[in-house]
């Protein structure tokens, strides 16, 4: 009885486990290539396309970098040097979402293809596709990216999991993107497999499965029907069963190892040819934006008071923004984005969001105040939508004269500050004595004479601003002019942070930072009430605040802010800022350079196989912790990694380990008390005896710990439509408060969807507790719309909280998966002779049939023209004639049309070793699908063992939809809800439990 309740036990953790290619923070073998690295590969190189062509299109050269590709000097190359940091933010995203799937989905072997679930693997991939399109169609970048990673998880591992590879294919098995596909020859039930396989790179598919192309995958678990092939590698004891062994290639040491590098290959051509699929369907601008490609790196984000008081302020948003539309049009400090909130009561919204700075202009000169009755207004909740719809890291602006009449949502405003580690910045008018808020004429004018904030609601607007390292500004409005200046620093390009202090209560203390060479434009922030301070250089030259204008710099003195700007002249070295002042104030210094990084808190899991989770909410108090840090920069080292605690507590030192790649672990045995930030040193790559090659830069977002933890369930039904409901799991567990203690919950989202969840959660034996939160989107949201729940439990008496965000999307079921055709009516290439003389021409008829219709048809690859008319075919459908003109230099010819919903259809052409006569087509279909030349297109057909030549007749392909065989009848994809939390449990238990 003893033994086989541990066998069940064992039988429980196996079976909600799975393999993949390893994650690229743990796999120490020089050979193995991991999906991270498959990822960056392929992203790097299709943006790298996406550049030439754009560039081509604007006139500019387009030079590809010698030397592997990197966010750096691909964004250099793309003329967009600044975005370096925003493109790595983007490469990362998609890499944790890549990587989270081996922990978040360890129940759902589709996600990994794994016990023959090809066909809802199939379905996942299509689903994640739809989402990522859908998403980008509504500029909803953010949501598209993590959804991106978690779909290439599951195209990779088919390459690894499947014999598609022991097959002979050596080109990637395209179906997988397509939605109009079924796929058909796959391996049933009770067909045997797999042979024994005694030791590595045995050949134990049977011949059978091989010669009848049969599809199959390897089990993981504990069984496996009769006859089947394993997953293979410890801990997948099906392989221990016969016919014993397994075919899996995740690494150069798997069962199947011998073909790791190939299965990489391939798996690296599919990811690319994902996302060629998805630049088709977004064009090359919105694809660049999706992985964070932009002349400039900072968005230009406005939350503004539209009350009747509030005409002054609007005036100075519409003088600033003109200022800097028409200052950075076409610079590299153009903002790639804009957004606008604005707020009134009962008001707030919509957010406008747009990359056209004639539309956003018009935006903010529709501006108007009016209205606002009584003296409160909805300022967190536009705060809230500025947060959610502009991009991680953004500097936000908030402009008002009144108390916010929805401080409930202050500590959901500061959940989304610290996840998205954004800046606000607010700026606070008529704050000064005898200040008054003013109505319109219209108004009583007992009502004009109300006084501007009380104490309390200034703190609340300074406790965000600190808690993101922006400043709480607090001018009259006839000073605003002079404060605004801080909107123009923003929007500079490649925008660092090198040194940031709070004092509160303030007291006399000295302050040291590193400029190092990278760096331009140095400003130094000072905010408090008459704060004597002085400067001192690294060459020993001071300047006070009492000197406006001195040997170190300008300072300009708006309210209760102070700006300084100092020379570019001898600024490399250690500097000095000495403070004297009773009362709180802030420092900050920023500045601009290629030079900076990114972090992460992670929770890291070494078994069942290495892994690691980001953290959704504050890290937990009185543990150690483990911090991912990115760093950004060409030839750049990471040396330290310290926590410093806002108090001005002595700095907590972490021990760095380099994982390669520019990714470092930080770990420290214990958080910092209170509120902190993280600050990094390093190593740029000039050394010489008069350089200053130590660089020290430091986050703005001030973090802080929490003994509660809020979990949401990875268990969520993602196929959330408009008009139906998603019912979200989530956990409570606290050490700090026993059982019976009780939560208090708030579920809010930036949609204002309607929601229900319990308002309290009481915590059980073990100190946890569990609730729902159900969502209900409204019949007409757009499909594409993402939804931020922010999920937050506050412990008894409001001791203690913590938060999870979590990021959906409403996805409308898809009535067009047809992509569009085409049909190659003629090619007349007479090119026999000096190519830069003579020319070559190709006619087409393209359609969508019954589907919703060409949205554009854009050439991908050639040097010629392309010219198009749209006229009504014989049975009533739209036809888009193409005619495309080259010179005989330019040999091949890629159309992509795209139809309204995203289906991409691409249609090749070249003209190389072909005659001097006009050339029909080798067959004439009346609408054939259109498909690139490489891929393969029935389910599965014998390829060659290389990629095959582009052929010089019509690259159309038939459509691929054929009759489905069953699904395989495999084991659930999803155990019982109880093994989740047994596969918690260590592996290093098993021996345990077997003995």
């Amino acid at each position: 009885m003893k033994f086989t309740g541990r066998v069940l036990l064992l039988a429980i953790l196996l079976q909600t486990q799975t393999v993949c290619f390893k994650i690229w923070l743990f796999s120490e073998k020089p050979r193995t290539t991991t999906h991270q690295q498959m990822t960056e590969t392929a992203i790097l190189d299709v943006s790298a396309e996406a550049c030439r062509t754009l560039a081509k299109a604007e006139g500019r050269d387009f030079v590809l970098p010698t030397g592997p590709l990197s966010a750096e000097s691909l964004a250099m190359a793309c003329a967009a040097a600044d975005s370096a940091k925003p493109f790595r933010t983007s490469i990362n995203t998609i890499r944790f979402g890549n990587a989270e799937t081996d922990v978040v989905f360890l129940l759902s072997s589709e996600r990994h293809f794994d016990n023959e679930q090809i066909l809802r693997g199939h379905e996942r991939i299509k689903t994640g596709l739809e989402a990522v399109k859908a998403n980008i169609r509504l500029k909803n970048f953010i949501a598209a990216r993590w959804t991106l990673g978690e779909t290439l998880h599951t195209l990779q591992d088919f390459y690894s999991h499947s014999n598609w590879i022991e097959m002979g294919k050596r080109v990637p098995f395209s179906s997988l993107i397509k939605p109009d596909v079924i796929i058909r020859n796959i391996a049933d039930e009770k067909t045997p497999t797999c042979g024994e396989c005694d030791g590595q790179n045995c050949n134990n598919i049977l011949q059978s499965i091989l010669n009848d192309q049969l599809l199959t995958t390897g089990y993981f678990g504990l069984t496996k029907p009769d006859g089947k092939c394993s997953h293979g590698d410890f801990p997948d004891l099906s392989s221990l069963l016969p016919p014993k062994g397994g075919i899996n290639k995740d690494d150069e040491d798997s069962i199947h190892g011998g073909l790791h590098t190939v299965a990489v290959e391939v798996a690296t051509a599919a990811t690319r040819e994902l996302l060629q699929d998805i630049r088709g369907a977004a064009g090359d601008q919105d694809f660049l934006r999706l992985m964070g490609v932009t002349r400039s790196s900072s968005v230009l984000c406005f939350v503004i008071d539209t009350t009747g008081s509030m005409s002054d302020d609007i005036e100075e948003v519409k003088r600033v923004t003109l200022s800097i539309i028409d200052s950075t049009r076409g610079t590299p400090d153009e903002p790639p984005a804009y957004i606008l909130v604005p707020f009134n009561d009962p008001d707030f919204g919509p957010l406008i969001r747009t990359t056209d700075a004639d539309i956003f202009k018009a935006q903010v000169n529709a501006l108007t105040a009016t209205g606002g009755g009584d003296f409160p207004e909805m300022s967190l909740s536009g705060l809230q939508l500025a947060l959610t719809g502009a991009p991680p890291s953004s500097k936000i602006f908030l402009f008002t004269d009144a108390t916010a009449k929805d401080d409930h949502l202050r500590s959901t405003v500061l959940a989304l500050i610290e996840s998205t580690q954004s800046v606000v910045n607010c700026m606070l008018t008529g704050v000064l004595s005898g200040a008054r808020r003013r109505r319109t004429p219209n108004d009583d004018q007992q009502n004009q004479r109300l006084r501007f904030f009380d104490r309390s609601s200034i703190q609340l607007y300074q406790e965000l601003a600190l808690a993101s390292g922006g400043q709480a500004i607090q001018v009259t409005k006839k000073d605003l002019p002079q404060a605004t200046s801080i909107i123009e620093d923003s929007t500079s390009s490649a925008l660092v942070t090198i040194f940031q202090a709070v004092r509160n209560p303030g007291k006399a203390e000295n302050f040291s930072f590193i400029v190092d060479d990278s760096l331009r434009k140095l400003t130094v922030y000072i905010t408090g009430s008459s704060p004597i301070f002085t400067i001192i250089s690294p060459t020993g030259a001071t300047q006070n605040n009492t000197e406006s204008s001195g040997v170190l710099g300008s300072i300009q003195t708006a309210g209760n802010f102070r700006t300084v700007r100092l020379n570019t002249t001898e600024q490399g070295g250690v500097w000095e800022i000495r403070v004297d002042s009773t009362q709180a104030y802030t420092i900050k210094v920023i500045g601009q350079s290629g030079i900076d990084f990114l972090f992460n808190f992670v929770e890291i899991f070494m078994e069942p196989q290495p892994g690691f989770q980001i953290l959704s909410g504050r890290p937990s108090a009185n543990k150690n912790a483990t911090l991912l840090v990115t760093v950004t920069g060409e030839s750049v080292s990471l040396t330290g990694v310290e926590l410093v605690p806002t108090s001005g507590a002595q700095p907590v030192n972490t021990t760095v380990e380099d994982r390669g790649q520019g990714d470092y672990l930080a770990t420290v045995d214990r958080l910092p008390e209170g509120e902190f930030a993280v600050r990094v040193t390093g190593l740029t790559g000039v050394v010489s005896r008069t350089s200053h090659n130590l660089f020290q830069r430091q986050t703005s977002t001030q973090l802080r710990t929490s003994g509660v933890t809020v979990t949401v369930s990875a268990l969520v039904n993602d196929s959330w439509g408009p008009g139906t409901n998603l019912t979200i799991p989530f956990t409570i567990a606290s050490n700090a408060t026993g059982s019976g203690s009780s939560f208090t919950i708030q579920a809010r989202n930036d949609r204002g969807f309607s929601s229900s969840f319990p308002s309290s959660v009481t915590l059980e034996a073990g100190g946890r507790g569990a609730g729902t939160v159900t969502l209900t989107a409204p019949s007409d949201t757009a499909s594409g719309t993402d939804v931020t729940l922010t999920i937050e439990a506050e412990a008894p008496g409001g001791s203690d909280s913590n938060y999870a965000v979590q990021r959906l999307t409403v996805i409308a079921k898809p009535t067009d998966i047809l992509s569009p055709t085409c049909e190659v009516v003629s090619v007349n290439a007479n090119c026999t002779g000096n190519c830069t003389l003579l020319s070559w021409e190709l006619s087409a008829n393209l359609t969508d049939g019954n589907g919703t219709g060409i949205a554009r048809i854009t050439v991908r690859q050639g040097s010629g023209t392309l010219n198009t008319t749209v006229v009504t075919g014989v049975d009533g459908l739209n036809v888009t004639l193409a005619t495309y003109r080259a010179s005989c230099c330019s040999e091949e010819v890629e159309l992509v049309a795209v139809d309204a919903v995203g289906n991409v259809g691409v249609c090749s052409r070249s003209i190389r070793a072909s005659s001097s006569t006009a050339e029909p087509p080798a067959t004439a279909p009346v609408a054939t699908t259109m498909a690139p030349t490489t891929a393969p297109t029935t389910a599965p057909t014998t390829p060659p063992t290389t990629a095959p030549t582009t052929s010089m007749h019509t690259e159309s392909m038939t459509s691929q939809i054929t009759a489905a065989n069953s699904t395989s009848g495999g084991q659930s994809s999803l155990a019982s809800p109880c093994s989740f939390w047994f596969s918690l449990i260590p592996f290093s238990l098993i021996n345990i439990l077997t003995h």
